[in-house]
């Protein structure tokens, strides 16, 4: 999990934070000196919790006549939240407000795409 998450941070630093809920394992890294950044105890529920249960619901509505589902993009206040389902779990990262997230998530993309080769 290391590796892919070495991998997605150098995308960009706009990268704040990126965590792999993966058979029940959480695996997270967080860019040092970033502001407004969520407490700790907050983004680990968030996996546990509120980011498997986005994703659940999003990917049954998808799977019903939508095409399934490729990812979810939240935007809190100051920043974007992308999620996605990966084999087991799910993958999240944090990005910078001012980022695109739509631009970033393709490259991601291909990094997940080249970890399963």
């Amino acid at each position: 999990m290391q590796k892919i998450i070495e991998n997605i941070a150098a995308i960009s630093n706009t990268i704040r934070y990126i965590a792999i809920y993966k058979e029940g394992n959480l695996t997270s890294w967080q860019r040092e000196n970033i502001s407004d950044s969520s407490a700790a105890d907050s983004d680990k529920y968030e996996e546990l919790l509120v980011n498997p249960t986005i994703l659940t619901i999003a990917k049954q509505r998808g799977d019903i006549d939508c095409g399934g589902l490729d990812f979810v993009v939240i935007k809190y206040g100051h920043f974007y939240q992308l999620i996605q389902i990966i084999e087991q779990g799910h993958l999240s990262i944090c990005i910078d407000a001012e980022a695109d997230p739509l631009i970033l998530e393709k490259k991601i993309k291909r990094v997940i795409e080249n970890h399963k080769a």
